[in-house]
């Protein structure tokens, strides 16, 4: 006889997110088959790349459902957060799990009409490096299964909207 456990999407997304490296988001059902450890529900993988990787120290354009968006180099769309300031993220543990910030092991550069004098960074609370756009600590959203997507855009989450950027650093209020 075997035993099934189910976890609700917030507390899977608390416990296996707390690194800020991956993301895990359970989904509502499921088969109950195993998959790779992350996604956004029914297999979808929505892991933005590791702060290690060299595409996520690249801030570029991509054109998605809002018109010209900034992501990063892999196509990933890039969020700011309405409750932060230039000088400090304020998305941490839970909201760090479903909005991981923009990571960079080494320094960011800008392509693809992105503007470069726009481009910074800052340091997280807990030592890393985030990437930050005309001012805004930028975030991938877990729900994004695939470059391009946008689901993230104009979501009130952790007290605060969520915006796609455009290459300007303007936001994007679709609302």
């Amino acid at each position: 006889m075997r035993t099934r456990l189910v976890v609700g999407g917030a507390l899977a997304a608390v416990a296996l997110g707390a690194t800020g490296v991956g993301v895990a988001v359970a989904g509502s059902g499921g088969n109950g088959t195993s998959g790779p450890g992350y996604g956004s529900g029914y297999g979808a993988p929505a892991r933005p790349p590791s702060p290690s990787a060299p595409s996520a120290a690249t801030v570029t354009n991509r054109a998605t459902n809002l018109g010209p968006t900034l992501a990063d180099g892999t196509g990933r769309t890039l969020y700011l957060f309405e409750s932060d300031t230039p000088t400090m993220s304020t998305c941490y543990g839970s909201c760090a799990s479903v909005w991981p910030p923009a990571s960079a092991a080494t320094t960011p550069h800008a392509t693809g009409g992105a503007r470069v004098d726009l481009l910074g960074t800052l340091r997280r609370t807990d030592g890393t490096t985030q990437i930050t756009y005309k001012g805004h600590p930028l975030y991938y959203y877990a729900g994004d299964a695939k470059p391009g997507d946008t689901t993230g855009q104009g979501l009130n989450q952790f007290g605060a909207k969520w915006y796609a950027l455009t290459p300007g650093g303007g936001t994007i209020d679709t609302d």
